[in-house]
This record gives C-alpha cells, structure tokens and sequence, in this order.
C-alpha cells in the first residue's frame, strides 16, 4: 500500500505532467516536421535539382554480391549522406520553430512584466516590485534634495 500511495504522489506532482505533456507535444511536433520536410520541402528542392532524390543518394565503399541465384550473399556498405542531408534539414527546421516559439513566449512574459503596460494584467509580485523601486526611488530623491 505505501508503494502505491508513494506511486501515486509521484506521478500526480506537477513536473511529472508537465514533462509528460512536453513529451506527447514533441512526438506529435516530430510527424509534423518528418511531414514538412519529406513533403513539403524535399519535393521541390528535388524538382529544383531535376528529380534528384536525397534519399537515395549514397556513396558506396563496398558493392553487394550476389551468387548465381541472384541472392545477395555479401551486404552493400555505403555512407548514405542523404538522409544525413534530410536529418540535418530536420533539424534545422525544428530549431527554427523553436526558436520562434520562445521568441514568441519571451514576448509575451515581458509584455506581462512590465508594470506599465495596461493591456496585460501583471503578476502581483511584479507590481509589488515595482511600487517597492518607486518607493526607494522617491525616498532618495527626498534624502538628496535635504542635502
């Protein structure tokens, strides 16, 4: 029973959600950029390039050897840059939406920060940070001015 219970604290916690949450998102954001770049991207780079492939691009080391019977005895080894190619345009394409998606986020809690902006309601603890600085402010302003 108190492993169970001991379970159950574990898996209700909030960063255990969060990061479960993080991680369905992430596969799901994985197809739709497997999707992007196989059938979005990749079809008109190969149009561009007269119907080259880079899937299929290679550079071999060993050809394959078939018997008599034409069944391959030795395996072809070969250095499929391709796909590194396409890996690599992956990434990139996951780097940049993520690179948007904090700059966007980055945006939006600064926006909710600023004591002075109206249109966003302000956290408590940064209005009262605020008001904390114009007091200090207000009351050097009041020690100079005796000087």
């Amino acid at each position: 029973m108190k492993f169970l219970k001991e379970f159950k604290e574990f898996a209700v916690k909030g960063n255990m959600m969060d990061m479960a949450i993080g991680i369905i998102i992430g596969a799901a954001f994985n197809k739709v950029i497997d999707v992007l770049v196989k059938k979005v991207f990749m079809p008109p780079l190969s149009l561009m390039t007269h119907g080259l492939n880079y899937q299929d691009k290679k550079y071999v080391l060993r050809d394959a050897v078939a018997n008599s019977n034409g069944e391959v005895t030795v395996e072809e080894v070969a250095i499929e840059y391709g796909v590194l190619f396409e890996t690599f345009l992956d990434f990139l394409i996951v780097g940049f939406t993520v690179f948007l998606v904090v700059k966007g986020m980055n945006r939006l809690r600064r926006k909710a920060q600023d004591p002075k902006n109206k249109v966003v309601a302000t956290p408590k603890d940064i209005e009262l940070l605020s008001k904390l600085t114009d007091l200090i402010e207000e009351q050097n302003n009041l020690l100079k001015d005796k000087k």
